[in-house]
């Protein structure tokens, strides 16, 4: 079974259905992810600018994390499920356009970049956590961070022009 054949199948499920065929489902699906996005890539964009020794510069960069979190996490859940299903939902034209290639690029290139600094750059954080700017490493991390959502995002929208 090809790969296109597996995007065909996963068109035809009740799921998909309901997002393509209902008032509703599409409506619904496209504004929680939306809403996820917000959420997680604004919160994400807050920590990276922490990281680059842009914002919140007297407080730990443990802290603001911590205060964060949360709100990362439930945001990406939110974006991740509703994206799964818009994908399901439209998985042939997104298995042949160019932008939704390219965001899966840019995510798998910030999930890379969060797992460096979680595994790698953060287990020193006890030498730099209250520095006004955090080590040239961890400044990285957070640029990438920034660039990567942003062409997620905008691979994002490209795609709600050139899939339909």
């Amino acid at each position: 079974m090809t790969l296109l054949e597996i995007c065909q199948q996963l068109e035809a499920t009740r799921l998909a259905e309901w997002v393509t065929q209902s008032e509703w489902g599409f409506r619904i699906m496209a504004g929680t992810h939306l809403m996820g996005l917000g959420l997680s890539v604004g919160t994400i964009v807050w920590m990276d600018l922490r990281l680059l020794g842009k914002t919140m510069r007297t407080c730990p960069v443990s802290e603001v994390y911590r205060r964060l979190a949360p709100w990362m996490l439930f945001g990406f859940a939110v974006m991740m499920i509703s994206g799964v299903v818009l994908f399901v939902s439209y998985a042939t034209a997104a298995y042949e356009n160019t932008f939704f290639a390219i965001k899966l690029g840019a995510i798998l290139i910030a999930g890379v970049n969060a797992g460096i600094y979680h595994f790698v750059i953060e287990r020193q954080i006890a030498q730099w956590d209250t520095a006004p700017r955090p080590p040239l490493a961890a400044r990285m991390t957070g640029l990438i961070s920034i660039g990567a959502w942003t062409v997620v995002v905008l691979a994002g929208r490209a795609m709600s022009y050139t899939m339909f």
